[in-house]
């Protein structure tokens, strides 16, 4: 369990941090982006609940992967070592992955197939899961230059995780427009010239 009884420690001021194994590191370090993108898109996640209370099983999903995220901010924040033993750190694992595979599946179903890319806009809702989708390609990014500089201390499931996600992000977006009776915006090629 969690306790947090003093809130600032003052490694900051110095512009560093500390991982989870107490190591102190440069707050600019790409672990740090990793999980602070993490981080932040857990926030705007919290708005797209919020935005989603008149979908009650969207609100819940949008919960349940902000627990998600805080799994994968433990994972990211805690090296991996080579004697680790199983269960000796929270880490993201294939089923969390495969439950996004499935909630993809589930949501796309009903979606008519595309014929062009879609314009990041219809609903409010729609617009901030865009905004989630985005953030979370960066935190995707954001590992998979972690990965390529520290892979054996890196648990690969994170950047599928985080792939996985930024989908599901895009199809629950295309879900609340139709719901929502406006439908996608398509993008228009060369509409303006």
């Amino acid at each position: 369990m969690v306790k947090l009884n003093k809130i600032y420690t003052k490694t900051g001021d110095r512009g560093t941090t500390r991982l989870t194994s107490g190591a102190e590191v440069a707050k600019f370090d790409i672990r740090i982006e990793a999980y602070g993108t993490v981080d932040e898109l857990n926030s705007f996640v919290g708005m797209a609940s919020l935005m989603a209370d008149h979908n009650p099983k969207l609100r819940a999903l949008l919960q349940y992967i902000q627990h998600d995220l805080f799994d994968l901010g433990a994972d990211l924040s805690t090296p991996k070592t080579p004697d680790e033993k199983p269960d000796q750190a929270l880490r993201i694992i294939e089923t969390q992955t495969h439950k996004l595979e499935n909630l993809i599946d589930e949501f796309n179903e009903n979606l008519e197939p595309l014929r062009s890319f879609v314009l990041p806009s219809g609903t409010k809702l729609a617009a901030q899961l865009h905004i989630c989708r985005t953030i979370t390609r960066r935190a995707e990014r954001f590992v998979a230059n972690l990965l390529a500089q520290n892979g054996d201390r890196v648990n690969i499931e994170c950047l599928k995780y985080l792939n996985r996600l930024s989908d599901l992000f895009f199809v629950l977006s295309r879900y609340e427009n139709v719901n929502a009776g406006k439908g996608d915006i398509l993008w228009l090629p060369a509409k303006n010239r």
